[in-house]
């Protein structure tokens, strides 16, 4: 039986209305450690039992792999979900990087893949999972409008995309959604990004919400083979600047036990109290930890509360980029 969960509306030129907060797939097939397909596909069904409608995933988790599961985690249950998927950072089979591609033919033949992978006929919201600096975004988002026309797609977005490259994708054809990360950690895009998103009428996707789990207060020293948070591409998980953002994360935990919650749940809360234009798209593929984010869209902030949260977690504080190498975020 399918519960409510509340709504928002993405974008307004291409309005799409999706859960308040959806389920970000990817972990359930790589980078965050061992993986069970099962277990992913008993968590995928759990969140749509409680309303999660919007389902993130990207043609290279896997690669390959992670559409795959979330396409047999849907089969017979299509209406129910708006699926989200990427292409733009292209891999080989085996796992090798081959590296960001925009051009209108790989566009194209990407999503026909994806399409297969997942045994669907239309992708809900199609993503250029990273921006190509040698392709203009203009022939980029043009074959993505191809695809709208086709009806093999039928929204548009970008993924850590610059202002300036929103501005000029959104002229060639209305952006649904930016999706990029956000949370108590991560915050930068507040000063540019965001404003042109407002002022565009596009709205925002955050991904790792959690800060890559650290703010659920279950995540330290990450040592597990296959989890890509214990290597030097994610700073903020080693050494001295993991010990800094632990202790913001005991300062997250004081005042969501003071107010009846976990952390995580605090830290999702947040994030939805930023604008009602704000989906966040927590990763899990462990149904209790579903259960509990999905959760944190009951839990409502005060001016106090947000308050509280700005004065235990300034912006800034947090130790470490967001990744060890940026180069692939278009500045």
């Amino acid at each position: 039986m399918t519960t409510e969960l509340a709504t928002r509306t993405l974008g307004t030129a291409a309005p799409l209305t999706v859960s308040a907060i959806g389920l970000g797939c990817m972990g359930m097939s790589e980078f965050y450690g061992a993986h069970d397909d099962a277990a992913g596909i008993a968590t995928i069904h759990r969140a749509l039992d409680l309303g999660v409608t919007l389902l993130d995933t990207a043609d290279m988790y896997g690669p390959f792999t992670n559409e795959e599961l979330v396409g047999r985690a849907i089969a017979g249950r299509r209406d129910e979900v708006v699926l989200a998927t990427k292409f733009g950072n292209e891999r080989r089979a085996d796992g090798t990087r081959v590296g960001i591609n925009g051009r209108p033919d790989y566009v194209v033949a990407a999503c026909e893949a994806s399409l297969r992978r997942l045994g669907v006929d239309h992708i809900d919201l199609y993503y250029q999972h990273r921006v190509d600096p040698d392709v203009a975004i203009e022939e980029t988002v043009g074959a993505m409008a191809g695809l709208v026309e086709a009806g093999k797609v039928r929204n548009l977005g970008l993924s850590e995309a610059a202002p300036d490259t929103v501005r000029r994708a959104h002229a060639v054809h209305p952006i649904t959604a930016l999706q990029t990360e956000y949370s108590l950690f991560s915050r930068d895009l507040e000063d540019e990004i965001l404003p042109v998103l407002r002022e565009l009428g596009i709205g925002l996707v955050p991904y790792s919400p959690l800060g890559r789990g650290m703010l659920t207060g279950h995540v330290g020293a990450v040592s597990a083979a296959g989890d890509a948070r214990g290597t030097e591409y994610f700073p903020r998980f080693r050494g001295d600047a993991l010990v800094t953002n632990l202790a913001l994360v005991d300062r997250v935990r004081t005042l969501a036990e003071a107010k009846g919650v976990t952390p995580g749940q605090l830290a999702l809360a947040w994030v939805l109290a930023q604008g009602p234009d704000v989906v966040p798209i927590p990763g899990t593929k462990r149904v209790a930890y579903l259960e509990e984010n999905v959760a944190a869209a009951g839990v409502g902030l005060a001016a106090a509360d947000l308050a509280s949260l700005e004065d235990a977690v300034p912006r800034g504080a947090v130790a470490g980029a967001r990744y060890g190498d940026m180069s692939s975020i278009d500045g």
